[in-house]
């Protein structure tokens, strides 16, 4: 991947797939079931995504709607799932689990990266609903393959976690903020001024690839307007 500013989109299927390549994305993420907030897609819809498209395929290891990771027998079948994505040729995953208060569930993260093996793995937004999101940071900053935080920077979406993405984004570098902030959340092109402004450089959009909803698929159209603007310069 360049050092260009990082454009994903989520992706359902094939046909979505190649329409957010064709649009201008440099990496989508897999889900199946939207009606659940995106949930983790088989193996054949993976192997299919990844002869359909050449860029990079980050896949959603979550089984339920929620942030839970489902207790033991959640993550056995999480640990399953995972084991078969990576045979059918997987190497970067979203991932992400609190506890009931807040916390990182560390035991069901730490079981799931053991399978991944070294793959790269985005944080998604469970941090939004994290009790202490320093504190979550810091506990998972030496974790092999965490190279990213998917984040709203609040719960309710971008236009509401403004400050605290900014404020993590003039942290980059120190401990537990060394992994890139990809910002997604009710993320809308008249945000990227002010994010892009302040250092932010990678944006994550789902609906706002389907102008006719999640019922339709994804809009190359939509797409390239989204690279054109994260593309453009910032104004002097």
């Amino acid at each position: 991947m360049s050092n260009r500013a990082v454009l994903e989109v989520i992706a359902l299927d094939e046909q979505d797939a190649v329409a957010a390549q064709t649009g201008g994305a440099d990496r989508l993420e897999l889900v199946t079931d939207m009606a659940a907030d995106g949930l983790t897609p088989s193996g054949a819809g993976f192997a299919a995504i990844r002869a359909a498209v050449d860029i990079p395929l980050r896949v959603m290891l979550r089984l339920a709607d929620g942030f839970s990771a489902g207790g033991p027998e959640g993550v056995e079948a999480l640990v399953a799932r995972a084991a078969d994505l990576r045979e059918a040729g997987a190497d970067e995953f979203v991932l992400g689990f609190l506890t009931p208060d807040g916390a990182p569930d560390l035991v069901a993260v730490e079981r799931l990266i053991a399978v991944l093996d070294g793959c790269r793995w985005t944080f998604h937004r469970a941090i939004d609903r994290a009790a202490d999101r320093d504190g979550l940071r810091k506990s998972l900053a030496d974790l092999p393959g965490l190279d990213t935080y998917l984040t709203a920077g609040s719960a309710t979406g971008v236009d509401d976690g403004l400050a605290t993405l900014k404020a993590e984004a003039a942290r980059t570098g120190e401990p537990g903020y060394e992994a890139r902030i990809l910002v997604g959340g009710g993320l809308r092109l008249d945000h990227l001024p002010e994010l892009r402004a302040a250092g932010l450089d990678a944006f994550h959009i789902g609906g706002a690839a389907r102008p006719e909803g999640w019922t339709a698929p994804v809009s190359a159209a939509a797409v390239r307007t989204w690279r054109e603007a994260v593309d453009a310069p910032l104004e002097s």
